[in-house]
């Protein structure tokens, strides 16, 4: 189990909300596993908390469909199966297709200079392979659009959408070849949103997600 840290407690949240945001948190950033094992009295010691408020946790997280408890085994990583995944990113494609081009129908001058300096930002990050930053500044280009496409009930099902799968980015944005291509496809949506071609950035947004989709069904199902 990768170390978790001791938290840094909220004097305005219950502990317990503290240790489930934490544990969500980790297990979202792959830093807890997928079919890996919870043990209480591990991650208490981890997160410098008793057991009870972890207890609660793990609890609250099965019931987000995140951990899985097995009778006499205990808790679990919930996988995700490739069905499910397909599921998620081929509703997260055709619902990013439709925000891309509502952005260029609806985009403004200072929607597309923040596009342009988040895929600077996005580029360094790319090249220096700060995986924080790379996907920070990726949700961030991503959020951009859905605030140009001035839908706040679209960008909302993308972004739970896009959660159920986020486990699973860091494998992609992580390789050198995969990290490279998105830095052209963000190029690609970027300029249609900027020349306002409403089919081309529905195209181009669409082929984003399709070709993650391939590459995690390739390397994050196995």
């Amino acid at each position: 189990m990768d170390s978790l840290t001791k938290l840094n407690l909220d004097d305005y949240k219950p502990l317990r909300d503290v240790v489930f945001e934490n544990l969500r948190s980790a297990i979202l950033e792959g830093k807890l596993k997928s079919g890996q094992r919870l043990m209480e009295v591990q991650l208490a010691e981890q997160l410098g908390v008793s057991r009870t408020p972890v207890r609660e946790a793990i609890r609250k997280l099965e019931l987000e469909g995140l951990v899985v408890m097995l009778p006499r085994k205990g808790a679990y990583v919930a996988n995700i199966s490739v069905k499910d995944l397909m599921d998620v990113l081929e509703i997260r494609a055709s619902l990013e297709g439709l925000g891309a081009s509502l952005a260029a129908e609806r985009r403004d001058d200072e929607d597309i200079k923040k596009l342009e300096e988040i895929e600077i930002e996005f580029e360094e990050a790319v090249k220096t392979q700060n995986i924080e930053m790379l996907l920070k500044k990726d949700v961030e280009f991503h959020e951009c659009i859905f605030k140009s496409a001035n839908n706040k009930k679209l960008a909302k099902m993308i972004n739970s959408l896009w959660e159920q799968v986020q486990r699973f980015r860091i494998t992609y944005v992580s390789d050198s070849n995969a990290s490279l291509s998105l830095i052209d496809e963000h190029q690609a949506i970027l300029n249609s949103i900027r020349e306002a071609n409403i089919a081309e950035a529905k195209k181009f947004a669409i082929e984003h997600i399709e070709k993650a989709e391939q590459f995690m069904l390739e390397h994050c199902t196995k």
